[in-house]
């Protein structure tokens, strides 16, 4: 393969800018922080909405709804995933309210992490009714689900979602290594989940904290695509020394890329092999 999947995080639920003041949290920040990422050739961009008051993280289709009709107003091509997450809504019904989204400012995708688990601060809650209800949710909008996987058991829940048919065939996931309850950046752990999943399962990968740089190396010389963002690493060198930005993350990602002789994958590229409309008007699922 002489391409990979350049999926951009930035923003998440956790960084504020009193972490690092380059956290885009305003509508207007993110499109932009997503629009350059464009640029630089990435097809995909996992997206959370904030209070641009408070800076909190908040569930609401109409400010998701101005961040997606901002990208695309300039990029109608680039795949946009929005965030479900259970780290601070609970309520299934409100978790989905961003799928609700439709005509040209429907997202493509939404994420979909498969238990509940722990992060050294806080917990994300996914019970099984509230996985089944997202998905089958996403599967009646023609969204797909951006599956996130933390550890074995998550790669493992894919085959039953499967086999219930509440997730599409074609499957995106993101195995997310560095969670201090999660599975490690180490080979071991990196191989058990690969063995663990599908083989029609898509999978980039994405390091938090200090793991970031490994992890996307790793990825990008395994084949791989990766996840780069402030969501998930605010550093930008192992000594915490440098505040990181999205920009020179995503830089340093394509610089890798150039030492392997690989290039980001097109936004039309990665729709089709996700199953995906092609854009430009067109969102979801085929």
């Amino acid at each position: 393969m002489n391409d990979f999947i350049l999926n951009f995080a930035p923003t998440g639920m956790v960084p504020t800018k009193k972490m690092n003041p380059n956290v885009p949290i305003s509508v207007n920040e993110i499109v932009e922080d997503v629009l350059r990422a464009s640029e630089y050739g990435a097809s995909m961009a996992h997206i959370h909405a904030r209070d641009e008051i408070t800076g909190k993280p908040i569930v609401s289709a109409e400010v998701y709804g101005k961040i997606i009709s901002g990208i695309r107003k300039h990029n109608k091509d680039i795949i946009i995933c929005v965030s479900l997450s259970g780290r601070n809504v609970t309520d299934h019904h409100q978790r989905a309210s961003p799928l609700e989204i439709d005509g040209n400012i429907k997202p493509d995708m939404g994420s979909l992490t498969l238990s509940s688990l722990n992060f050294i601060n806080q917990a994300s809650i996914n019970s099984p009714e509230t996985i089944h209800f997202l998905a089958e949710t996403m599967k009646n909008k023609s969204i797909s689900p951006e599956v996130e996987i933390f550890d074995l058991g998550m790669a493992n829940y894919i085959y039953f979602l499967m086999k219930k048919k509440l997730i599409p065939q074609k499957i995106y996931a993101n195995i997310l290594l560095g969670n201090i309850f999660g599975a490690q950046n180490s080979f071991s752990n990196i191989s058990a989940l690969l063995a663990n999943i599908p083989d029609n399962v898509t999978c980039s990968f994405a390091g938090l904290g200090n793991y970031q740089l490994q992890t996307t190396s790793l990825a990008l010389a395994s084949g791989y695509g990766v996840r780069i963002g402030l969501e998930d690493n605010i550093w930008y060198d192992r000594k915490r020394t440098v505040l990181a930005t999205n920009e020179n993350l995503i830089k340093r990602v394509i610089r890798l890329a150039d030492e392997l002789e690989i290039i980001p994958a097109t936004s039309a590229d990665v729709r089709q092999k996700l199953g995906l409309a092609p854009g430009n008007g067109q969102y979801g699922l085929l």
